[in-house]
């Protein structure tokens, strides 16, 4: 590791927030990551699930989270971020234990319900990792945060199918999430003695009205990117909850090398984030989000084009490449929006992007069942690379918010 890296890590890791953060975003993922890469064949082979049906719980898990992340925001920017995060990290408690006595797939429909109420928490923790990190050095901080959170995802898609391989995917899921559930308990733990408030008490005098209201007033450039984000959001729910299937059921890949993959692509997604979000500070955000926004759509097209697991492989490395340069985007909007109604904002963007995004899995269900299983892969690559052109009106600060 070179001395550049090693400073940026030194330098992000001693606020505490960011270390707390990092740390418990972590732990939690490490049996949760190990089989939610299989949540969808988990339906369709154990609970009895249809790819349409697939699409339709992943259609009410959207419209939840809609339902919550602006007034999530609000609540974050009006009351502070700390309180409503522990809220949501408790509610991660309760899907494990649904899924562990669901024997139907209309069983899992309050897990799904639950699980995307605690998206509640979400913009709050968007904000305070933007809140912690100082806006010269913010690529680099969102760059080490998702590499220390995303470590579990090096190892664990491949043992969850190496799991689901040996034991089936009802007993496979049954461990991992009786397994989670401690996780879950010992981040919940962790976040209550470790993060702290960032939002000052004149911030919060605001009516909730006034801190509503604030959120529409943003720069150009953020309406730009939640036009983008819409847009390209809708083409990536479209088949993301139908890419394992695709793989295991069209492509003929086994549970062991579709974890394979994943970690494959997790290695590479880890390795880079950090020098992409650093890359970031130095030249910019924008190339490196026009750069993601079109690796992203050409990839999750790709595997209607694949035939193998090298092929596989290679193509999920590809899409490592693509997620590692996420920080920029994270860091612009950081950029755009000041402290005191950035968790609304994040909300309102997120909202935005959810509504118009609900119907698209289900839609993209029904044109597999109706149509072909490659037919929703290729609509999905036309709509997210429409929105690319958009990107170019971007314009970044002189000066970050702080």
């Amino acid at each position: 590791m070179s001395n550049s890296i090693r400073d940026a890590m030194r330098n992000v890791f001693s606020n505490r927030n960011i270390l707390a953060i990092s740390l418990t975003t972590s732990l939690w993922g490490i049996f949760n990551n190990a089989w939610q890469p299989y949540w969808s064949v988990y339906l369709k082979k154990e609970l009895g699930a249809s790819v349409a049906i697939v699409g339709l719980l992943s259609m009410i898990q959207s419209a939840e989270q809609l339902l919550f992340q602006l007034p999530g925001g609000i609540i974050a920017d009006k009351f502070g971020r700390r309180k409503i995060i522990l809220f949501g990290t408790a509610l991660r408690l309760i899907p494990p234990i649904v899924y562990l006595l669901a024997t139907t797939w209309e069983q899992v429909i309050p897990a799904v319900i639950i699980n995307a109420t605690g998206s509640l928490y979400m913009p709050a923790f968007n904000a305070i990792v933007a809140d912690s990190l100082p806006s010269k050095q913010r690529g680099t901080g969102y760059g080490a945060y998702s590499m220390i959170a995303s470590i579990p995802n090096i190892f664990m898609p491949t043992v969850g199918g190496i799991v689901l391989d040996a034991l089936g995917y009802k007993e496979g899921v049954r461990i991992f999430n009786v397994l989670t559930m401690f996780t879950v308990t010992a981040a919940l733990i962790i976040r209550a003695k470790l993060i702290t408030e960032t939002l000052t008490k004149e911030s919060r005098q605001r009516s909730t009205g006034e801190t509503f209201s604030s959120a529409f007033k943003v720069p150009r450039t953020i309406w730009i990117m939640i036009i983008v984000s819409t847009v390209s959001g809708f083409a990536s729910r479209m088949v993301m909850n139908f890419a394992s299937i695709y793989a295991i059921d069209v492509i003929k890949l086994t549970n062991t090398h579709y974890g394979l993959a994943q970690t494959a692509s997790s290695i590479v997604n880890t390795i880079s984030i950090l020098p992409s979000g650093m890359l970031s500070d130095r030249i910019g955000r924008k190339p490196l989000i026009l750069v993601s926004y079109v690796i992203g759509p050409l990839t999750t097209w790709g595997i209607v084009v694949v035939k193998d697991f090298p092929q596989y492989l290679f193509l999920r490395v590809i899409g490592g490449v693509g997620m590692a340069l996420g920080p920029a985007w994270q860091a612009l909007v950081a950029d755009l929006i000041p402290r005191e109604k950035r968790g609304t904002v994040i909300g309102l963007m997120s909202t935005i992007s959810g509504l118009v995004g609900t119907p698209s899995s289900w839609i993209g269900g029904e044109i597999w069942e109706n149509y072909a299983p490659e037919t929703p892969f290729n609509i999905a690559l036309i709509i997210g690379l429409v929105s690319v052109p958009a990107l170019l009106l971007v314009k970044e600060p002189e000066e970050g918010e702080e």
